[in-house]
């Protein structure tokens, strides 16, 4: 599996941010061809990220081809327009050892 991971940093307004993330940038995101999974977890105690998703593709290539579709560029446009000064991008691939 090849997986984007975005990291949150604490947002000014937490309800906010929750409200707009999960009522209109998910429904988004979960549009996007390819995208086989997506959990996401907030994180709790001292940690400087307030939420995390993974994202899951079946493999490079596929998360290459879903990169040019409409809906990822619309999904990317919008989180950069909404947290782009909270958001760390992470991509990596499951290693089996």
């Amino acid at each position: 599996m090849y997986k984007m991971i975005a990291l949150f940093k604490k947002p000014e307004d937490p309800a906010s941010f929750d409200e707009y993330y999960f009522n209109t940038h998910m429904p988004m995101t979960n549009q996007i061809p390819g995208l086989e999974k997506v959990e996401i977890t907030k994180m709790s105690g001292s940690s400087p990220y307030y939420l995390m998703c993974v994202m899951y593709y079946a493999s490079k290539e596929a998360f290459k081809e879903a990169s040019k579709t409409p809906e990822s560029k619309a999904t990317g446009k919008d989180v950069m327009e909404f947290a782009g000064d909270l958001v760390t991008f992470m991509f990596g691939e499951d290693v089996n050892g």
